[in-house]
């Protein structure tokens, strides 16, 4: 655990000097979505599950900032340290082991994803919302969702060839999570298979317990989302640490 404290370290101390455009970079998109989404179709979209439109997508944005920043990391960020800067050949020659270098990068992006997640949460008062005490509590949970998501791009690096092959990861998994788990739309008003399919995604839990603690109405068994997300992002964990011991043990 020490040595993946220690890549965590050696990675911020990297990313302070570019910090500025980074934040730009994981943030531009989801309060871009926020301001076109929430004040164009707001004045349109009539109530839903009792929120204005703007109200109802906030959380939700919030939690796509983590996903987006924590993956991108390990993907783009990883990928770089790993094949082009040869960084990681670099902290193996010291006694920090693969795990605990997989472990290292996992927590760094989530930590990423966890600042994104937490600066979309300050900015929604200028949006005229005023989150809930409640959303203190989901703090934890949007790091879970970050150890969840930089697994998942640690994985993609590890079987990567290339920095093209993360346009399979974008468009075929981080875009359609961020379409198609509740983030715009209510899945109570789809068909009952389709709304149960959705709400299999790995991010729908997030957006659902994002949405009712930033609003503190807590309403649904919030407690087993949660635990889902934990379980998920201990067993894509396992996987990454697996997958970049391969790739770099030969």
């Amino acid at each position: 655990m020490l040595g993946a404290i220690r890549v965590v370290q050696r990675n911020y101390r990297v990313w302070r000097k570019f910090k500025v455009a980074s934040l730009v970079g994981n943030l531009g998109q989801p309060l871009l979505f926020l301001a076109a989404f929430g004040f164009g179709l707001s004045q349109q979209v009539p109530i839903m599950e009792g929120y204005t439109y703007l109200q109802f997508i906030a959380p939700g944005l919030a939690a796509s900032a983590v996903m987006y920043s924590a993956s991108f990391e390990t993907t783009y960020g990883s990928y770089t340290r790993l094949a082009t800067q040869s960084t990681f050949e670099g902290i193996l020659a010291t006694p920090i082991t693969v795990e605990e270098l997989a472990l290292g990068e996992i927590l760094w992006g989530a930590s990423k994803g966890l600042l994104s997640g937490v600066i979309m949460l300050a900015a929604l008062p200028l949006f005229g919302l005023m989150p809930s005490l409640w959303t203190i509590a989901l703090l934890p949970l949007l790091f879970i969702e970050g150890i969840l998501f930089a697994a998942a791009g640690l994985i993609m690096t590890a079987l990567a060839a290339n920095y093209e092959f993360f346009n399979y990861f974008i468009s075929l998994i981080i875009t359609p999570l961020f379409l198609f788990s509740g983030i715009f739309f209510t899945l109570t008003s789809l068909p009952d298979f389709t709304r149960s399919l959705l709400e299999l995604l790995p991010l729908t839990p997030v957006v659902t317990v994002a949405r009712m603690f930033c609003h503190g109405n807590i309403s649904e068994p919030w407690i087993l989302k949660i635990a889902a997300t934990t379980l998920l992002a201990i067993i894509a964990t396992w996987i990454a640490s697996v997958l970049l011991r391969r790739r770099l043990i030969k």
